[in-house]
């Protein structure tokens, strides 16, 4: 099952840490932005930025979470860059979580898990559009419109992580609100993930988890309890304000059940430290792993 994949590469590397891939343009160095002039240079200097980074954390990291709307800001050819880096992320071993919070009405949502989590019908053959393993969704939409991914996850070994109690400072004036029979809108979410949970794996978690916010850390720790066996992608941690104390209650007490992204920490660490970009980041998630593992303690199963 992918969740136990993706739990295995925690325990291997002894690191929760996923590498946000959300690259803009004007994240690159100069020695990358020298030929940049279109958008189609724009996106080829992207993808060899994601490259290099891949290259060097690829040995320190489980996963990296790639966020598609940075890709389609230089149309087309950002487009295939983003497939292109899921492709060299999973050619180096690592899991890839594609960033789309996607859904629609049904049909349509049939065509997202198809892209991203499935194949497509062509002439005939089945054709897979793009390498990832896991896949950021939104069901805010409602049930209906789950179904078509949490069918993709258990036809094709894929998985999904729902947005429940996002990271944004502004989250709460929808999320928050308090509903008749008490419950907030977020934990209305939480009950619906966990009503698709289905078969667990090995390490007692499936594949439909949750996306949660590290910058609220009691609304955090209280879903840890109600969504038992549910993953969590855990954003906000650095440049949004987390750190590894206020993410300790997402996890279980081995370490396990969720992994933490961070973007602009890791991408921008030149710009601090000084020297190359890709060694930079890979002193970035060494950072990150000592700061997570100094309150998780040794992950193990």
């Amino acid at each position: 099952m992918i969740v136990d994949k993706l739990i295995e590469k925690i325990i291997e590397t002894q690191n929760p840490t996923c590498v946000g891939l959300d690259t803009s343009p004007d994240y690159l160095p100069e020695e990358l932005l020298a030929g940049v002039k279109d958008l189609r240079t724009a996106a080829q200097a992207v993808l060899t930025f994601n490259k290099n980074i891949i290259d060097r954390v690829c040995d320190v990291v489980p996963a990296v979470k790639v966020q598609i709307a940075y890709y389609e800001q230089l149309g087309y050819h950002g487009i295939k860059a983003f497939g292109e880096t899921c492709r060299y992320a999973k050619g180096k071993g690592l899991i890839v979580i594609a960033d789309a919070k996607r859904n629609d009405i049904g049909p349509t949502a049939s065509c997202y898990a198809n892209a991203y989590l499935g194949k497509t019908q062509i002439a005939g053959k089945e054709k897979k559009a793009l390498p990832c393993d896991f896949l950021t969704v939104n069901w805010y939409l409602g049930s209906d419109c789950a179904k078509p991914f949490v069918e993709q996850c258990r036809t094709r070994d894929k998985g999904v992580f729902a947005l429940v109690k996002t990271s944004n400072p502004s989250s709460g004036e929808l999320q928050d609100l308090k509903l008749e029979d008490g419950r907030t809108v977020y934990e209305v979410m939480a009950d619906m993930v966990a009503s698709f949970r289905g078969r667990k794996g090995k390490y007692g978690y499936s594949r439909v988890g949750a996306v949660v916010g590290a910058t609220y850390p009691e609304q955090a720790a209280a879903l840890r309890k109600r969504l038992q066996g549910v993953f969590f992608l855990i954003p906000g941690y650095g440049a949004q304000g987390g750190n590894a104390e206020m993410l300790r209650g997402c996890f279980d007490r081995n370490g396990l059940g969720g992994i933490v992204n961070n973007s602009r920490g890791i991408l921008l660490a030149y710009r601090k430290r000084g020297g190359s970009y890709d060694t930079a980041a890979r002193e970035a998630v060494l950072e990150m792993k000592a700061d997570l593992l100094s309150v998780l303690g040794e992950i193990h199963a």
